[in-house]
């Protein structure tokens, strides 16, 4: 799970305005769901506010992916609740993915939270705030047609505007709690995700995300994924197009031509695959096999050429034998992804795989698979990035990095096309494109010096 990300801090409308701050945890999609809530409660007349210590209302917008982000949310909620000393009205809420998937026990874990809140429910949250009870306010109802129309999440200023352009998921594979805690699968109108994309690059960004479960799913009516990759491409002011999570048996020819022919869509695909077994997959109900996963990566390499390409991996799943786990090994060495999330299986209430199959594989056993994964993706990674050395890469600039010159002067980076982050000394004005030589390359980043300077 991802470090908490603060909402962005607005200014507030009044001094008497109740203050808001969110925190929010896990992927992309729950980003952009903050943008919207922070949208929703402005509207509403809250004031967003950059610190716990300065808010009425405080909100943790949480991932329900893995289970330790159970413990970690419950105990940061905790932790809040000690500001009550001196904010005794203060109120806490849970909303998200966990809030969904642990309606019921939440209470009671967690009794110093005052409202629960599913994905579907955020439209109510000004009236759910102005209520006042005894017990904890829960509205968890999932929804076929919310999908936010109308609402221009409150971004913070950068480079990237999220867009969900389809929400939950149909898929339903063993392991995965997300269809459960964010509904069956449901497009927005095109119409409204080309009014946002346009208002974002009216907002200044140059780069636009496209974000689904299954990204690649999204179709409203004629207008499938290609259709509105080619639509949000030629958006005046938008630069970059990346798009996040695909689903690998749902990608076109006309989708893998869309990014092909266009410019725009940057040569950077993450695409999950999970386990290099025929077994596991069919054990994970994922609907493709790796013969498929394999021709799919041939086409999309043979479109797009220099095309970088990302996974996610799952060792230690239900049945996982030394045989399906060194075919994952294989799968790696033959496809040489840039980069790869690693996880080791871990066990979710209300998932097939937990109602159906025996989470079998000893902890210990799944630790050093994961290790195993782990240093073999490094050094793919490491070679995969040398390949850079002596080339000049473009960059869309997004502001200091953490690693300052030998000087002491903060170095600035940025991410490439292919979505690598470069480091390099030189000031840079962020949101601006730069060229960089690249002279340096570990297996998660690129260094070099600005060519254009």
């Amino acid at each position: 799970m991802a470090d908490p990300i603060p909402a962005t801090a607005a200014p507030l409308d009044a001094a008497s305005a109740r203050k808001v701050y969110v925190e929010t945890y896990g992927c992309q999609m729950n980003v952009a769901d903050t943008e919207v809530v922070t949208a929703i409660l402005t509207r509403a007349g809250y004031g967003c506010v950059g610190t716990p210590e300065e808010a009425d209302v405080i909100l943790i917008n949480t991932c329900a992916v893995r289970e330790k982000a159970e413990e970690r949310v419950i105990g940061r909620a905790a932790q809040l609740s000690g500001l009550r000393a001196h904010k005794p009205d203060l109120t806490i809420g849970i909303l998200g993915c966990m809030a969904q998937h642990l309606a019921a026990s939440l209470p009671k874990r967690a009794p110093f939270v005052d409202l629960v809140m599913g994905p579907d429910s955020y439209q109510r949250l000004p009236d759910i705030l102005a209520q006042t009870s005894n017990e904890a306010l829960l509205d968890v109802r999932l929804s076929r047609v919310e999908n936010y129309v109308g609402i221009d999440g409150v971004r913070k200023s950068g480079t990237n505007a999220w867009v969900t352009i389809i929400r939950g998921c149909d898929k339903f594979c063993t392991f995965c709690i997300v269809p459960y805690v964010r509904g069956r699968e449901r497009s927005l109108d095109p119409s409204e995700m080309l009014r946002q994309v346009t208002q974002s690059a009216s907002e200044g960004f140059k780069e636009v995300t496209l974000l689904g479960q299954t990204v690649n799913s999204y179709r409203f009516l004629q207008t499938d994924f290609a259709d509105l990759l080619r639509a949000v491409a030629a958006v005046d002011g938008i630069e970059r197009v990346r798009f996040t999570s695909p689903y690998p048996k749902d990608f076109t020819d006309r989708a893998i031509e869309a990014i092909a022919d266009l410019p725009e869509v940057c040569p950077a695909l993450h695409l999950p695959v999970q386990s290099g077994s025929e077994t596991q997959l069919e054990r994970m109900q994922r609907g493709y096999s790796v013969t498929e996963y394999r021709d799919l990566v041939a086409r999309l390499r043979t479109a797009v050429p220099d095309l970088s390409l990302s996974t996610d991996i799952i060792v230690g799943f239900c049945g996982e034998s030394d045989q399906d786990f060194r075919r994952t090994l294989e799968l790696m060495e033959e496809m040489r992804f840039d980069s790869a999330y690693m996880f080791k299986y871990s066990e979710r209430s209300g998932t097939a795989a937990h109602r159906k199959l025996a989470d079998d594989v000893p902890e210990e056993l799944k630790r050093e698979r994961l290790r195993e994964i782990i240093d073999l993706q490094e050094q793919i990674s490491l070679e995969v990035n040398q390949q850079w050395l002596g080339k000049s890469v473009q960059i869309l600039v997004e502001g200091n990095s953490k690693r300052k010159t030998e000087e002491g002067s903060p170095n600035r980076f940025g991410r490439s096309a292919h979505g690598k982050v470069v480091v390099f000394p030189e000031q840079a004005e962020a949101n601006s494109m730069r060229s960089v030589l690249v002279d340096r390359a570990t297996s998660h980043t690129l260094y070099g010096s600005a060519a254009d300077a």
